[in-house]
């Protein structure tokens, strides 16, 4: 009896370990959409309208209201801001670390040159000479996994 105890007690052990980490916004990305950050990034005016899914690594997320993530792209050194409105989607702050996938459309906002630069200020790099154009992701599902 006691043996047949512990033999449950350690199948039920390794099952919840075994289960992986998922969280789904809106029923879930659409992975047969996946293009990766750097190509979205290199035709982001295609997809201000047809929608993609992207997939990273969240490097991090909106401490305050959970509103937004920033995922890691497939090229070094290149991230994309995935921002929902403050309520819609609440991403958790123990999202870091982990794969996301956000399927959506890009926004495309214009800065001045002294938004860029004070932008860039914040972010400890060099001011330009010419202006950027900021790209969010804005999702309409999304799902977190191990």
């Amino acid at each position: 009896m006691k043996a047949a105890l512990i033999s449950v007690t350690l199948l039920t052990i390794m099952t919840l370990s075994s289960n992986a980490y998922s969280k789904t916004f809106n029923g879930g990305a659409d992975k047969s959409k996946l293009v990766p950050i750097s190509t979205l990034l290199s035709d982001a005016q295609r997809y201000t309208t047809e929608s993609a899914t992207i997939a990273g690594t969240v490097t991090r997320v909106c401490q305050k209201r959970g509103c937004w993530m920033q995922i890691a792209s497939d090229k070094k050194f290149q991230t994309l801001m995935v921002k929902v409105r403050d309520g819609d989607m609440v991403f958790p702050m123990t999202a870091q670390g982990k794969t996301a996938y956000a399927t959506g459309t890009v926004k495309l906002i214009p800065l001045s040159l002294e938004q860029t630069n004070a932008r860039r200020k914040t972010q400890q790099l060099e001011p330009l000479d010419s202006p950027e154009t900021l790209h969010l992701f804005t999702p309409v599902a999304v799902t977190i996994e191990d």
